[in-house]
């Protein structure tokens, strides 16, 4: 059967990161997103955000360009943009005139700080807006300074599968009969949302409004990283006490009192120093002999190159090979309408010459 979106189209304005994973999270499973480049544009065929698309080139400084995107934007379900407030306004392609164009369409809207507020005219990065949301301030160690989790919370996690999820919301309500309208996803307020379990430990008291204090943010011996005898890590997360009390065991560490004392926050640092001279003494492959597939709640830390390798990662194909490049497989899994396999990213304007002869009644 076809992925579970076949049979809607989208039409992503290009633009880099949120927006391209959001559309690639749509054509993942069937959607066809219909990819507005501009001239001079290149796509690397091994770049997964984008991938399974259809490319046209359009000049949008030009009026030609502008009303065959507003024709195209007339045949679909949804559209992707992630310009800044007014821009695409300013194009003639706002939602006032594409929604009363196709009154049913789902317009998508990617920004870091939103479609309004004090900040919604700034330029800014994920770094930028994970600060603002104070998800940035709860990482890193205690005492030091927040670490940027790369950029997976803003634009990732709290912008483009926010959008995504935005997006099959509000096709969802059309088909159940509502108009379509306008999706404002922004990254301060998704990224928010991804912190929702931190703000509940911190409103009932079990969490400090500090980095590194806390029990999921590396403070707690049970739940950190540990550097291997070969220099590599593993991670461990042994929160219930059955689990833990397994950590105990095959750490060698049974028997010692102090380790009664797990959620004693007086005792973490101390704890912390023993397990990290124990894991010292055996190297990633030796810990993962004795801990790998039990109840420690454990893994090895991998790097990139080694994730797409570990037999766990294999058994599920967690990784797939696009183009001769390794990429993330589309997820998640479907029982019934699969996601296809990932076709590699087209040359920007492959598909020009097809979709406007499509666009235009043309044999």
């Amino acid at each position: 059967m076809p992925g579970a979106l076949h049979g809607i189209r989208i039409i992503e304005f290009a633009g880099i990161g949120p927006g391209p994973f959001c559309a690639m999270m749509l054509a993942d499973h069937g959607a066809e997103v219909i990819r507005i480049d501009r001239p001079g544009a290149r796509l690397d065929p091994r770049d997964a955000l984008s991938r399974n698309r259809t490319s046209v080139v359009l000049d949008m400084k030009t009026s030609d360009g502008v009303d065959t995107a507003r024709t195209l934007c007339g045949t679909a379900h949804g559209l992707i943009e992630g310009f800044r407030p007014g821009v695409m306004e300013r194009l003639g392609l706002g939602p006032d005139v594409l929604l009363r164009d196709n009154p049913s369409l789902v317009y998508g809207r990617m920004t870091g700080w939103g479609q309004t507020g004090p900040y919604a005219q700034s330029a800014g990065h994920d770094i930028n807006y994970i600060a603002l949301s104070g998800v940035l301030h709860t990482v890193g160690r205690a005492g030091q300074r927040p670490v940027p989790p790369v950029n997976y919370l803003g634009d990732f996690g709290g912008g483009g599968m926010l959008l995504a999820f935005g997006m099959v919301a509000g096709l969802l309500a059309v088909k159940n009969g509502a108009p379509g309208q306008v999706i404002d996803a922004a990254m301060t307020d998704g990224s928010a949302l991804l912190a929702g379990m931190s703000w509940a430990m911190l409103e009932a008291g079990m969490n400090r409004d500090a980095p590194g204090e806390n029990m999921l943010d590396g403070a707690a011996h049970f739940y950190d990283t540990y550097e291997c005898a070969d220099g590599k890590w593993i991670s461990i997360g042994s929160i219930e006490p059955q689990f833990y009390a397994l950590l105990r065991q095959q750490a060698g560490v049974a028997n010692d009192p102090e380790f009664d004392r797990q959620h004693d926050r007086t005792a973490w640092g101390p704890l912390k120093e023993k397990l990290t001279a124990i894991f010292k003494t055996r190297t990633r492959d030796e810990w993962c002999a004795m801990m790998e597939m039990t109840d420690v709640c454990f893994a090895p830390v991998l790097s990139m190159r080694e994730a797409p390798e570990h037999p766990h990662n294999r058994h599920r194909q967690t990784f797939v090979k696009v183009g001769g490049a390794t990429q993330p497989a589309p997820a998640p899994r479907f029982s019934i309408t699969m996601a296809p396999p990932p076709v590699a990213a087209p040359t920007a304007g492959a598909d020009t010459h097809a979709v406007l002869a499509d666009l235009s009644g043309e044999d």
